[in-house]
């Protein structure tokens, strides 16, 4: 029987696009035999804010049951695989507020060989995916997490091209995820899965 890999999706949407995404992600990590744990992290925009856009109130609605991320979601996975539109080339203030509440976990050690991953959208073609994730992958060489990013392995890569993640253009919202992006993100699945396992199984077998 496969080693069984516990896998936390952690995100954080405004409008829709990461949430799709991170739904695709969740499902095709299910599908690779993991068990999971959707999460999105707490929104600290004001209400006002949310209501003025009506894609902003429609995701708010959308997601309300879907649980929010706490610290005990990253003690219990073997992977994380983080989700952010991009802010100006940085993950987002709410999953930057989750970040921050690990502190704890990281002292005793809690956070550390453990798989990560990560995933974004922005606006445009070259409105901050690279820089986002790098940014987001910075804080897991913190942690000590072993990073597991698609890379070029799979043919689709060469298509979406983007080897540090699974990302979308939205342009204003105006443009869903399609099969290319769903493509990335089953690709992107599949490898922490199956890294994660690799892992368990080889730290299991030195002990």
């Amino acid at each position: 029987m496969p080693t069984s890999v516990n896998v936390a999706v952690i995100y954080y949407s405004s409008t829709g696009t990461v949430a799709t995404m991170a739904n695709a992600i969740a499902e095709d990590a299910e599908k690779a035999g993991a068990e999971v744990r959707l999460r999105r992290a707490a929104e600290l925009a004001p209400q006002a804010a949310i209501d003025s856009n009506p894609a902003w109130a429609a995701n708010a609605k959308a997601t309300a049951d879907i649980r929010v991320a706490a610290p005990d979601d990253m003690v219990w996975a073997d992977a994380v695989i983080f989700g952010t539109p991009t802010r100006f080339g940085n993950v987002t203030s709410q999953l930057k507020q989750f970040l921050d509440t690990l502190g704890g976990l990281w002292q005793a050690g809690h956070l550390a060989d453990k798989v990560y991953s990560g995933f974004t959208s922005t606006s445009t073609t070259h409105g901050g995916q690279e820089s986002t994730l790098l940014a987001l992958y910075h804080t897991i060489h913190h942690f000590g997490g072993i990073l597991v990013a698609p890379g070029y392995t799979d043919p689709s890569k060469f298509v979406d091209g983007n080897p540090y993640g699974t990302s979308h253009v939205a342009g204003q919202g105006g443009i869903p995820v399609g099969e290319q992006t769903l493509t990335a993100a089953r690709v992107q699945a599949d490898r922490v899965v199956k890294f994660t396992r690799a892992i368990k199984d080889g730290l299991a077998a030195a002990s």
